[in-house]
């Protein structure tokens, strides 16, 4: 016999599946585009760009995809922004 808790649990289970359904299907474009943009700085760095990736580029390249990942390549050849940093010892 099916009792009261079971039902309300499995309504608990069926709004939780629904909720990270939705949740996982808006930030899955962000994912996408800071995937493909890491790509990029990654294969800049390859070429001999210096970029240095920090959760600010990241963000960047999350919101902007691959325009935000030439953005930040750019910037950083300029020596404007994202330039690693240099120790000196």
């Amino acid at each position: 016999m099916v009792t009261l808790l079971e039902v309300g649990l499995l309504l608990v289970v069926l709004a939780a599946l629904f909720g990270a359904f939705t949740v996982i299907r808006a930030v899955k474009p962000f994912i996408v585009n800071a995937v493909v943009g890491l790509l990029v700085i990654f294969l800049a760095q390859w070429l001999g760009a210096q970029v240095a990736v920090t959760p600010l580029v990241l963000l960047v390249v999350a919101l902007g995809g691959l325009p935000g990942a030439v953005l930040v390549i750019l910037l950083a050849w300029a020596g404007l922004a994202f330039v690693p940093a240099v120790l000196f010892l």
